[in-house]
């Protein structure tokens, strides 16, 4: 029974700004464009409290480790 856990991680391949947004569509199996997108129609609905959470997000979430 090896099953693989799902990890949540920033990004090192596709970076915009600390690679929150494209860790989050690679944990969710979406595409980082809609994830960004959503942050940005986020940020405008609830103001900067989306931002804040973005950073936290930045804060508390590992990058991912590169395996060869």
């Amino acid at each position: 029974m090896t099953e693989k856990i799902k990890r949540l991680y920033r990004s090192t391949n596709d970076i915009m700004l600390a690679g929150v947004c494209s860790g989050l569509a690679e944990y969710a199996s979406l595409d980082p464009t809609v994830v960004r997108l959503l942050f940005v129609m986020a940020f405008f609905f609830t103001g900067p409290g989306i931002l804040l959470a973005y950073l936290i997000l930045m804060i508390v979430v590992h990058t991912e480790q590169i395996t060869s």
